[in-house]
């Protein structure tokens, strides 16, 4: 038994014009794409898969020597600024994430202000200009600090 082509089985057919509506529009290529364009249908899903993907690194537990080291350097620099000094400092620094556990480690690079022994913060200058103060200072807390170091007395 033989199969019929299309030509045979649309012989009928096939030679006829292509039917045109009289009262709608003809559809552009893009509105036509457009009906075979994916469906979002949870709207917030990909923001979500991509929050769930995006990695955090854990906070560094410091080892007691870790901790002396750090703090003899802080000693240095309160006695520079008690001698009138604002030395310029690069402190490696852990910022929590806000949505997720973790976070993520920053060097800042800045002139400091003073050392908050009270509420255990390192206070920078916002910038170079000592002298502006309408710019807000950056406060880092020091349990935050992993490293730390003096660029310029």
């Amino acid at each position: 038994m033989r199969t019929k082509d299309a030509k045979e089985i649309y012989a009928d057919i096939i030679h006829l014009p292509h039917h045109q509506s009289a009262t709608r529009a003809h559809m552009s290529l893009y509105d036509r794409a457009a009906q075979f364009a994916p469906f979002a249908a949870l709207t917030g899903f990909e923001d979500m898969v991509g929050e769930e993907a995006r990695f955090t690194d854990s906070a560094i537990e410091l080892s007691e020597n870790e901790i002396e080291i750090i703090n003899g350097i802080l000693g240095e620099i309160q006695s520079n600024i008690e001698n009138g000094g604002h030395p310029i400092v690069t402190v490696d620094r852990f910022i929590p994430d806000a949505y997720k556990q973790g976070g993520r480690y920053e060097l800042f690079t800045g002139r400091i202000k003073r050392i908050d022994a009270m509420q255990k913060k390192l206070i920078f200058y916002g910038s170079e200009d000592t002298e502006n103060k309408h710019i807000p200072t950056v406060d880092i807390p020091i349990d935050r600090v992993i490293q730390i170091s003096i660029k310029e007395y």
